[in-house]
């Protein structure tokens, strides 16, 4: 009986074990070897203690462009460079630009849900502040293109892009944020300017945390409540609208090269003469993750979609951004 009992005991630890593996194993990009520099950096702001990293190209154009990557919740710089694939240094490299890798305080930025029950919130952080002094500090260093500003993030640093575009139109040219949405009226911690800037959304319609459809942000609906946002779709007409667009989108669908992945992507873009391009990249069977062919997030968080590379298809869209 004993023997018996230590042999069921050993076959529950095991599918324990698989199941965890299951759910919680994950694929990563290796860390490349470019010809830039990574560099690190520690200032104090408003009172409080900041750290951020930045790659610089070996190649630097004139008055380079600057791209704020941000983490997500309890990330630091250097799961803002994974999280991507290390796509925006390839990306640097081919075009010149500089990428900024600003680490929240106590690893959270005080983007736009007021429900977030974190630091930064708690002591409503100055990260707008902080940003406009690092664009100062690298145009004073680099002599940067001050029109050609972008930002990008995923989950709570998504919040970070999205404040930015709401208090800080002048700062930014565009942005996409990854994994989050609007937040609902009664969860908004920004002070909206009014203005459009060029936009793009890139979410995933199984997100076990950022509800595509609206509604409360936490893990499965349980774990890590911060306050409810609004659906995709309405997410991104605002922006649409703020742009003045009356007429519906041009839709399309990209290759589903890897259909092993369990999603594809479908894309709605509100483009016109004199107005800021607005686009939504639907990642249909997708969690909150990013896009990459050679990543694969825990399961846990849902499918990683690997027909494109997400940072290659936010570059594209802020170049032309920048352009119109």
């Amino acid at each position: 009986m004993r023997v018996k009992k230590t042999t069921i005991s050993i076959v529950l630890v095991l599918a324990v074990v698989a199941v965890g593996y299951y759910f919680l194993s994950f694929t990563a990009v290796p860390q490349p070897r470019l010809p830039g520099v990574l560099l690190h950096s520690e200032t104090t702001w408003d009172g409080y203690p900041r750290r951020y990293d930045y790659y610089v190209p070996k190649r630097l154009s004139t008055r380079p462009p600057l791209v704020f990557v941000f983490h997500g919740s309890m990330g630091d710089a250097s799961q803002s460079r994974a999280m991507f694939g290390y796509g925006f240094e390839y990306l640097a490299e081919e075009h010149g630009f500089i990428v900024v890798y600003p680490e929240g305080y106590a690893s959270h930025f005080n983007g736009c849900r007021a429900g977030g029950p974190y630091e930064a919130n708690r002591l409503d952080i100055d990260d707008v502040g902080f940003m406009r002094n690092l664009v100062d500090s690298f145009d004073r260093e680099y002599g940067i293109d001050r029109g050609r500003v972008f930002a990008t993030g995923v989950s709570n640093g998504g919040q970070m892009a999205l404040r930015l575009a709401l208090e800080a139109p002048d700062l930014v040219t565009a942005v996409a944020p990854v994994a989050t949405s609007m937040p609902a009226q009664d969860n908004m911690g920004c002070i909206p300017s009014g203005q459009p800037v060029a936009f793009l959304l890139m979410n995933g319609t199984d997100d076990p945390m950022n509800p595509y459809e609206g509604g409360k942000v936490a893990l499965y609906g349980l774990v890590g409540d911060r306050g409810d946002v609004l659906s995709t779709a309405a997410s991104t007409a605002y922006w649409a609208d703020l742009a003045g667009y009356s007429a519906p989108p041009e839709r399309s669908e990209l290759p589903d090269t890897v259909a092993s992945d369990g999603s594809s992507i479908e894309v709605e873009a509100w483009r016109a003469p004199g107005r800021k391009p607005v686009a939504l990249y639907r990642v249909v069977g997708g969690g909150h993750t990013v896009p990459h062919p050679q990543l694969r997030a825990p399961r846990l968080i849902g499918n990683t979609n690997q027909d494109v590379v997400a940072a290659e298809v936010i570059w594209a869209f802020f170049a032309r951004a920048a352009a119109e």
